[in-house]
């Protein structure tokens, strides 16, 4: 982030997932309010098409998480917390009237928002809150009523470890709180062509004002959330997204790449009871 500039990939991200709805009919999720946030031509959303790759894992993440917060309200969850939220309109679409929405984001990007959501029309529900932070110099701090479900896709590889660890603090500092967030692992991992697309992709966001800072391989950022007293652990990566969302069993189980999370903390479980592990 630019101090008094909008997150240029929090608008690239919405492209993507506005060009979902457009190229493959939002067969992965669909999102009615993506293409009217963004109020461009039909033509330039469509020029994503050749970046499918990322599209499609912008769209299994959004999927997968919005699933998993189903899964939590139908579990008595009241409270979501969108971390990072950029341009994710959820707030302004959410299916579930007994859950209150907090966004939290950078000041400027916030400002942003706001301001095209009221230039292209949608709505504000009355019960949304902002909560203006940068997550590498400021402490979050929300005041919440009872578990709450953290929503936090698009951030993990743009903050430092520090950044990381002292954000994940807070949204493991109570029972039954939840979260859904994506990572990456090192390129180090990576056949020649997709380590040099990946870096590729670095390259373009660092160039921007916003490098990806962290990645994390699956056991090591297991061991983390466990640390944190999440006992809870679902992790997808290429393998299992494909099967999941794309019909694909072909792919290697230990395929290294972009990965997405779901981990609930429940002190009532025991300490080493297993969780879902799945790349």
């Amino acid at each position: 982030m630019r101090n008094g500039e909008p997150s240029r990939t929090a608008w690239s991200a919405a492209r993507y997932r506005a060009a979902h709805q457009l190229i493959e009919e939002g067969s992965i999720f669909r999102d009615p309010l993506a293409v009217q946030i963004l109020n461009e031509p039909q033509a330039d959303l469509l020029a994503d098409a050749p970046r499918s790759g990322m599209r499609l894992f912008i769209a299994a993440r959004t999927r997968f998480a919005e699933d998993a917060i189903a899964a939590a309200v139908a579990r008595g969850v009241r409270e979501l917390v969108i971390l990072g939220a950029g341009l994710d309109t959820f707030a302004y679409r959410n299916p579930h009237p007994q859950l209150r929405v907090t966004e939290v984001d950078h000041p400027d990007t916030q400002a942003w928002k706001r301001k095209r959501l009221a230039e292209t029309g949608i709505a504000v529900p009355g019960d949304v809150r902002y909560a203006g932070v940068d997550f590498e110099h400021e402490s979050l701090n929300v005041t919440l009523n009872g578990p709450a479900f953290f929503l936090w896709l698009g951030v993990v590889p743009y903050l430092t470890r520090e950044g990381f660890a002292e954000t994940l603090s807070f949204v493991a500092s109570a029972e039954g709180n939840e979260v859904v967030f994506d990572y990456a692992q090192s390129p180090e991992r990576m056949a020649a062509d997709r380590r040099a697309a990946l870096e590729a992709r670095a390259a373009r966001v660092a160039k921007l004002g916003e490098p990806w800072l962290t990645y994390f391989e699956p056991d090591e950022i297991d061991a983390e959330l466990r640390e944190h007293g999440f006992t809870e652990i679902e992790d997808l990566g290429p393998s299992a997204l494909a099967a999941r969302y794309f019909g694909r069993p072909d792919v290697p189980p230990e395929t290294p790449g972009g990965h997405v999370l779901h981990a609930r903390r429940r002190d009532s479980a025991p300490s080493d009871q297993p969780g879902q592990r799945r790349r």
